[in-house]
């Protein structure tokens, strides 16, 4: 039997068999343990059930892509919620989820939840930034459902996640979605202005003819695996320009006649992406050095 893996908890695994209402328990085999490849949420996977009615995972098939905070296997796009107050906005942190989505290859939508509590023109210039990078960005408020309706039509056909740091009301933009209490959510602690970490465990759940993954709130990326090769390609805004630099590998920092570099001094790229991307290429190049 084939299925898609929607929870896994203690080591047992949750699967959902193909054209079936049916969800089986698993573990994975023991062969798994001798190679780097561990079950995920979303993975594709074929199991066998023995005499005792016990499931077992026999086969992980090829992803067609990966994140690894959350671990979330054969996602297409990425909801990337944030909100501009309570918790506050931190543009490093949303770049490194924007970057990271890239480097899987995900479709990606900007919502900014709890409008309700800002203007939005005192952001214009966070608002341009996402804008002029090429993403799309909703508007939401989604205690009172304001735009709801226009993330429920992008569900449809997608494996979808949301993404973003604790409090910003994942949870909540969820449970208005499904139209149940799923997901526990959490009040603001009003000492520190943060969500409190209160998902449990990622799931992964069928609704309005898509499939929706809720992820464990979190306030850092961790994003040492990537190498500045892999960084280059990963600014989308940065693509239109990478043939039209001087040098063949340009990285767009200390090299003269660099395309990217003129184009963010005309203005067509955002200084503030690329004083991300030069951060995050120096963060690089540094743990390089530290290695040899």
């Amino acid at each position: 039997m084939k299925g898609t893996i929607i929870k896994g908890i203690g080591g047992f695994y949750y699967i959902k068999i193909d054209n079936s209402e049916e969800i089986i328990e698993c573990k994975a085999r023991g062969k798994f343990r001798h190679t780097e490849l561990t079950p995920m949420i979303g993975d594709y996977v074929e199991i066998s059930i023995d005499k005792n009615n016990k499931g077992a995972i026999e086969k992980i098939y090829e992803r067609r892509s990966e994140l690894f905070r959350p671990a979330v296997a054969n996602v297409t796009q990425a909801l990337v919620v944030f909100s501009f107050k309570n918790p506050d906005i931190n543009i490093d942190l949303l770049n490194k989820f924007l970057l990271l989505c890239e480097y899987n290859n995900l479709k990606v939508i900007v919502c900014f939840n709890k409008m309700d509590l800002v203007n939005k023109e005192d952001y214009k210039d966070i608002i341009s930034m996402i804008e002029q990078a090429g993403y799309d960005i909703i508007f939401l408020n989604a205690k009172e459902e304001r735009n709801m309706d226009i993330i429920k039509k992008l569900i449809k056909d997608n494996v979808t996640v949301f993404c973003g740091p604790s409090g910003v009301g994942k949870s909540t933009m969820l449970n208005k979605i499904i139209g149940k209490e799923t997901m526990i959510t959490g009040n603001i602690s009003e000492k520190l202005k943060r969500g409190k970490h209160t998902t449990r465990h990622s799931e992964l759940i069928y609704v309005d003819e898509g499939l929706l993954v809720d992820t464990p709130g979190f306030s850092s990326l961790d994003i040492n695996f990537m190498e500045k090769e892999d960084l280059l390609y990963c600014i989308p805004e940065f693509r239109d320009f990478i043939g039209e630099c001087k040098f063949t590998g340009c990285l767009h920092h200390r090299e003269p006649n660099c395309a990217v570099k003129k184009a963010v001094e005309e203005g067509h790229i955002h200084k503030n992406r690329y004083d991300f991307y030069i951060k995050t290429l120096e963060e690089i190049m540094n743990r390089r050095k530290k290695k040899w």
